[in-house]
């Protein structure tokens, strides 16, 4: 998702100028000679995309002798800021890696700058293995919203959230693993007494937002979502599961269940007090499965928020064609490679969650676990995106309306108001 990625603007700026200077300096990569793949991504070497690429590319240079990968990597934010101009020049790269959401692919889909998919799609049967919500983030209409028209962008692996729980602090207060709302507020009740915040929580950036988006997606539908998400009717912030959802965040914040002292913490903060055991519970995404499998120095688990059949998540972020790409081919051989069975299985060992993954082939328990739960919710298609996607600067607008509900300066009532004025503004005009 965007919003773990975020930056600071004047490195995002420093590192945007970077990348132009990288790509006005390169005087022989507007041409090509057909021998060679450009590729950009911003994954970690260490990450399970990084390293399930690398083995991609090792394939890829196996099936295609004479042809080598020219990989660039690339930062988050070099990518986000300068693709549109980058794009609309000769030095496009064949294939990229690219955030999803209407205000990133969309965007330039409307732009004309990147390649429309769908034959490859088809001849490929790409479309037989990206389903559900996954499939939602890879289509774009005429006017860059997502969920119909052309395909855009490939993802091949997804992401979702999650309840990480520290399992020997649960057995060392008698306490099983919730499978009811009524069991994770009774667990919860359970820490309190002992003088323990069960909650891992940050109101500055995304997780204070992601708690409350999950309480609305428990009263929730996919309709609810579509309105929400794909402006398919209207959204009403005082409805049943938006009001439920801020009376209880408001609650479990008095009862103890969420620090008030969370209010300026930064998602770090709540990962690493999690790492440390000091808070037993994080609800948050499967971006952290890695970190968590290499740092945390207990037993834990997962499981899916009780009693919802939608969470927060959707497909990973895309591999987009450049419209000016001057290898196209080898451009679909490769997100080829990355949907087969090989790269899928050693993504999902790696802690990934891939597509297209065969489920007897990931041996690690919890990455077992890990793609069971996203292979149920993509099954019921209960991948319900996430909060700050809707309207441009809505991010901001929750973590600072989602901070006055932690301190209390702010009722349940008016945290509402101030979401449907914010909504209503960004949503477009039909």
């Amino acid at each position: 998702m965007l919003t773990k990625r975020r930056r600071a603007a004047v490195a995002a700026v420093a590192l945007a100028g970077a990348l132009l200077a990288t790509s006005c300096g390169s005087s022989d990569s507007g041409s090509s000679d057909g021998r060679t793949l450009r590729l950009w991504h911003y994954e970690g070497p260490d990450s399970a995309m990084g390293v399930a690429w690398k083995e991609a590319i090792k394939e890829f240079e196996a099936q295609h002798p004479g042809v080598k990968v020219k990989f660039e990597e690339k930062g988050f934010e070099q990518i986000q800021k300068t693709a549109p101009m980058v794009l609309n020049s000769n030095d496009a790269p064949d294939l990229m890696e690219y955030n999803k959401g209407n205000a990133t692919a969309g965007l330039l889909s409307k732009q004309g700058l990147l390649t429309d998919l769908t034959p490859e799609v088809t001849r490929r049967g790409w479309d037989k293995k990206i389903t559900g919500g996954v499939r939602t983030i890879s289509r774009y209409d005429t006017d860059g919203v997502m969920g119909s028209g052309k395909w855009y962008g490939v993802p091949d692996y997804a992401e979702y959230t999650m309840v990480f729980y520290n399992k020997d602090l649960f057995k060392k207060y008698g306490i099983a693993r919730p499978t009811s709302v009524d069991e994770l507020t009774a667990a919860m009740d359970t820490f309190v007494k002992k003088g323990i915040t069960p909650l891992a929580n940050a109101g500055a950036e995304y997780v204070a937002q992601q708690y409350l988006y999950q309480l609305a997606l428990s009263k929730a539908d996919r309709s609810w979502v579509d309105r929400y998400e794909l402006y398919k009717g209207r959204t009403d912030f005082h409805d049943a599961a938006w009001t439920y959802a801020a009376e209880t965040f408001a609650d479990w914040v008095k009862k103890g269940y969420i620090g008030k002292k969370s209010t300026g913490l930064k998602a770090e903060d709540a990962g690493v007090s999690f790492i440390q055991g000091k808070n037993p519970i994080l609800f948050s995404g499967s971006w952290w499965y890695g970190r968590f499998k290499a740092e945390n120095k207990f037993d834990w688990g997962t499981f899916l928020w009780p009693g919802s059949d939608l969470t927060l998540g959707s497909g990973g972020n895309l591999w987009v064609v450049p419209k000016g790409a001057k290898n196209k081919e080898l451009a679909y051989d490769f997100i080829d490679i990355t949907l087969s069975k090989k790269i899928q299985n050693l993504l999902g060992n790696q802690g990934g969650v891939p597509v297209a993954a065969d489920p007897a082939a990931v041996t690690d328990p919890r990455a077992k676990s890990l793609i069971a739960d996203f292979n149920s919710l993509s099954g019921k298609d209960g991948l319900a995106f996430y909060p700050d996607w809707p309207v441009a600067g809505f991010y901001d607008v929750l973590v600072s309306e989602t901070q006055k509900l932690i301190t209390g300066s702010e009722k349940p009532a008016a945290y509402l108001s101030a979401l449907q004025k914010a909504y209503d503004k960004g949503v477009p005009k039909t």
